[in-house]
């Protein structure tokens, strides 16, 4: 059998199939592939960021606390 043949059929029929891909997703507007590629960290508002540190704080001093009890 031909290992190497088949491989680069599978290779260039993947090539094809994402091209056809693209194609159908500039048709619709990218729809979700363009949310699953952003990178990135989400970008949060103050009242949000208070809240991470207030849990955050919390979450340290119970570990201080358990930590100073062992």
């Amino acid at each position: 059998m031909d290992y190497w043949g088949t491989l680069n059929e599978l290779y260039l029929e993947r090539q094809r199939l994402d091209k056809v891909i693209r194609h159908l997703e500039a048709l619709v507007g990218g729809g979700k592939s363009e949310s699953l590629s952003r990178r990135g960290r989400k970008s949060m508002s103050e009242a949000e960021r208070k809240l991470v540190a207030e849990r955050m704080r919390n979450y340290w001093a119970s570990r201080r606390q358990k930590k100073e009890s062992e």
